[in-house]
């Protein structure tokens, strides 16, 4: 019976699971009906709508929307202060960058030493990434005040004179940084760690054999190159939120001193929200999308090569 039953299964039973298959499908198509129309309402319809805006001469206020084609694209090419938010951006991003990967990494390696409070500096590093970036901005704020601040307080108790930190052109950028690489610690830690956990420790065995069993040699030879494709991932994801900044330059800064830390982000709000220019505004986030998903390809791109290359 049983070499019937297979026998005769091309002829009695694929055309039943063909039609269950196809009842499946239907099923999943309906269940997921409401999430994708829910998607291209939230997401996708703006995004388009962004892109069609960028073609525009399109402003709050004007009655009639005229296609300029790739105008505003060309416009900023030449616009002063586009430029200068890009020179400030970029600055910022040399320096959060790197500094917030090694401290990062570096933080990582502390706690996955630790055999005692692990959970708690895990909370305490995590603390800026999970609290919300404006009350952060706020509470910086405070510290940073040229007059009752703590920070100058802590100055003032060394000899050093008070600082201007967000009131003056030549260090209200740095001070921003020094805010984004605090920010970031805690998120490239959790990254890291989950890196450190997934490396064997028979590698760390062998290492020892070889006589590299602890301090830079152990690191070089063993940790480093397992972190590798985290690495990769850490560093793309850093330099997309790096180059994301906006909550505290709009809470701490509003883009000054004198135009010192105004970022491309806070470019895109100033035309969009306060100059209301629609189109140039809609031109500069297309191009900002355009980057970051740029980025985002380089790193499948490199994961993908590192991957085959270590099979």
């Amino acid at each position: 019976m049983a070499i019937l039953t297979e026998n005769a299964g091309p002829s009695y039973f694929r055309p039943r699971s063909s039609a269950a298959a196809r009842e499946r499908s239907l099923a999943g198509t309906v269940l997921a009906l409401p999430a994708a129309l829910l998607l291209a309402a939230l997401l996708l319809g703006p995004s388009g709508l962004v892109l069609v805006l960028s073609f525009s001469d399109a402003s709050l206020g004007l009655s009639s929307v005229h296609f300029v084609g790739l105008s505003n694209y060309l416009r900023m090419l030449d616009d002063p202060g586009f430029a200068i938010s890009i020179r400030n951006t970029a600055l910022y991003v040399v320096i959060v960058v790197p500094l917030s990967i090694l401290l990062g990494l570096g933080a990582a390696l502390q706690i996955e030493r630790r055999t005692a409070l692990k959970g708690f500096y895990r909370t305490a590093y995590f603390l800026p990434v999970a609290a919300t970036l404006v009350a952060l901005a706020t509470a910086w704020e405070v510290i940073l005040h040229p007059t009752f601040g703590f920070a100058n307080a802590v100055l003032s108790r060394v000899g050093v004179e008070p600082a201007r930190f967000l009131s003056s052109p030549d260090s209200a950028l740095y001070a921003l940084a020094v805010i984004g690489v605090w920010q970031l610690i805690g998120f490239n830690m959790i990254l890291f760690l989950a890196g450190l956990s997934t490396i064997p420790r028979e590698l760390y065995e062998a290492a020892a054999i070889d006589g590299a069993d602890r301090g830079l040699n152990r690191f070089l030879l063993v940790t480093w190159p397992m972190l590798a494709p985290v690495t990769l991932f850490v560093t793309v994801m850093t330099v997309i939120r790096a180059f994301s900044v906006f909550e505290t330059v709009a809470v701490l800064t509003q883009g000054g001193p004198m135009k010192s830390t105004t970022v491309v982000l806070y470019t895109l709000y100033e035309e969009g929200f306060r100059y209301f220019r629609v189109g140039y505004a809609s031109a500069i986030a297309v191009s900002f999308f355009a980057f970051v998903l740029l980025l985002s390809l380089v790193q499948t791109r490199a994961s993908d090569r590192n991957r085959w290359s270590t099979r």
